[in-house]
């Protein structure tokens, strides 16, 4: 075995396989390991994925939402073992594969179309 082998059998262990299909558009909620003190909870955040980076273990979205006013941006390593979960609540119907102009917008200028043709 190669080196490059070796490193995909070692990543094939971590690679997360009960992830939904996620597009750029859709509303996800994420579900965030927090630890406080000596206990861990899971926080959720909901906001749109406005991109997709790499792909396999080092795989990441950028999710974004309006807290209080205030735009707030998260990048998320989908194979993390800090993500307890992702759930697709919406499809977003969009024609870029990157949605920074999202951040320019204010208040309804930023919603995105529903998509109905890929199943929740």
């Amino acid at each position: 075995m190669n080196a490059e082998q070796i490193i995909r059998s070692i990543e094939a262990e971590h690679i997360k396989s009960d992830l939904p299909a996620i597009n750029v558009g859709d509303t996800v909620k994420v579900g965030v390991r927090i630890v406080e003190g000596g206990k861990e909870r899971v926080q959720p955040y909901q906001g749109v994925v406005i991109a997709m980076r790499n792909g396999g273990i080092s795989e990441t979205i950028t999710v974004r939402k309006v807290f209080q006013g205030v735009g707030v941006e998260r990048v998320f390593l989908l194979h993390s073992p800090l993500v307890a979960s992702v759930q697709v609540i919406s499809r977003g119907k969009v024609r870029r594969a990157k949605l920074y102009y999202l951040r320019d917008r204010v208040g309804k200028a930023t919603r995105i179309k529903q998509r109905f043709d890929r199943p929740i």
